[in-house]
């Protein structure tokens, strides 16, 4: 399915939309995380609207784009997204977010909300995820040829950053040259904690 253009003024109310539906689905659940969704909305929207190739009818396309987000307490984000963009994702599950047996739960949770990738939560493993994913489109087009080419996008912040198995599977995809893999890193140096500065120096840019 092919993106679809939008103009600037389209994008900027989309990703207010996406940070409006965060910050009302946390205050009526009285928990979860707005921060990340309020900070990485208009790169979700503009890699959404002008980049990434899925099909809100048919989520499990073969040959679409891999969305995954890592940083999985910003859960409102790809909910958001998944609403606006028309999947089977109904506002009255949004409202129900963060609720036992909805389609909204705390993390994203693979086969229980379509559209979502892949389970994440704990922080830096929907990276390692994202490179197994990057690393099966290899594969997979290697065997079949052009019928097979996507990409996988990751979205994570300075928790993911800050696990031992970003650096790890970091590494790996270097070394097995997965150039379809494209991560976003929310890099504003603070976490659930506070500042990072005090404890997490690496140059990970």
């Amino acid at each position: 399915m092919a993106t679809t253009p939008a103009s600037p003024s389209d994008l900027h109310t989309a990703a207010n939309a996406i940070r409006m539906l965060a910050v009302d689905a946390v205050a009526k659940a009285k928990s979860g995380h707005q921060g990340m969704p309020m900070g990485m909305a208009e790169i979700a929207v503009a890699l959404w609207s002008k980049h990434l190739r899925h099909n809100p009818a048919n989520p499990h396309w073969p040959n679409r784009d891999r969305f995954v987000v890592s940083n999985g307490h910003g859960s409102m984000l790809p909910y958001a997204l998944l609403h606006l963009s028309g999947y089977d994702l109904p506002m009255s599950e949004i409202k129900n977010f963060r609720q036992l047996h909805s389609m909204t739960p705390g993390h994203p949770e693979v086969e229980i909300t379509p559209g979502i990738e892949t389970t994440t939560g704990p922080l830096g493993q929907g990276l390692g995820n994202a490179v197994g994913m990057a690393l099966g489109e290899k594969l997979l087009a290697k065997q079949y040829g052009s019928v097979i080419d996507h990409h996988t996008y990751v979205f994570l912040g300075d928790g993911c950053m800050m696990e031992g198995i970003s650096h790890e599977v970091s590494s790996l995809a270097g070394v097995l040259g997965l150039n379809k893999l494209i991560a976003f890193y929310d890099d504003n140096g603070i976490s659930i904690d506070g500042e990072v500065k005090g404890w997490f120096r690496d140059d990970t840019a």
